[in-house]
């Protein structure tokens, strides 16, 4: 079945074609302090998060996805207070008074409508893991357009660790906004700890989603458009 083209962010980062990022936490001390994404068939570097803190200040309340130069292409903002963890995404850098782009939330029942917004995608599997997938629901079904997964070098039969992994797009997907959602993902979930069985399933190029929602709490999450 053919994508469904829908822009998020911004046309030019939608490709016609298949299109993997491998993407690299920036640090393996602090969780969450920063990423890096790289285009795997150029090795150009293409989205960049530097601005992270610790989990405990108020600054990492606000993530910022920008391209190579450091301009910002998404302001995430976590939404206080919320029964629900949602973070809120605006078009470069947020001001006062912007227009929302999207945003994102926990939730334990997909599918319908919540507060007078649309559910366009929803996220299923264990992002702890690597092994999630985003599901556009314009279609019936819906429509897997991403995923999460384990990244393998297959010449040497290596599985990298939790903080080198694969972001898989499907074609017409807006890659900036992919993005966005692995730091939600990574700021709900962490490292999560996980069995040795855990991690081999999820190391496996196909297999299934993993229960128990994206952090293991049995929740999954909600993308919500205005």
């Amino acid at each position: 079945m053919a994508t469904d083209a829908k822009v998020v962010v911004g046309n030019q980062y939608c490709d016609d074609k298949e299109r993997e990022l491998t993407v690299r936490k920036t640090s393996l001390f602090f969780p969450s302090d920063g990423f890096e994404a790289y285009d795997n068939q150029t090795g150009n570097l293409i989205f960049r998060v530097d601005n992270y803190v610790g989990r405990g200040s108020s600054v990492s309340d606000e993530l910022v996805l920008m391209d190579p130069a450091g301009a910002s292409i998404i302001t995430l903002h976590r939404k206080l207070p919320s029964l629900h963890s949602r973070w809120e995404a605006f078009l470069g850098e947020r001001v006062e008074g912007q227009k929302l782009l999207f945003s994102v939330r926990r939730s334990s029942i997909f599918g319908g409508n919540r507060g007078g917004l649309s559910i366009e995608y929803r996220v299923e599997g264990s992002f702890a893991a690597r092994s999630c997938r985003v599901l556009y629901e314009g279609v019936e079904d819906g429509e897997v357009v991403a995923e999460i997964k384990r990244k393998v070098d297959a010449c040497a039969n290596v599985v990298f660790g939790r903080d080198v992994f694969c972001l898989c797009l499907r074609p017409q997907v807006d890659s900036a906004f992919a993005m966005g959602l692995v730091l939600v993902l990574d700021r709900l979930t962490g490292d999560n700890d996980l069995s040795d069985d855990d991690m081999d399933s999820a190391a496996v190029g196909d297999a299934e989603m993993l229960e128990g929602g994206v952090d293991g709490s049995g929740k999954g999450l909600l993308i919500l458009s205005q």
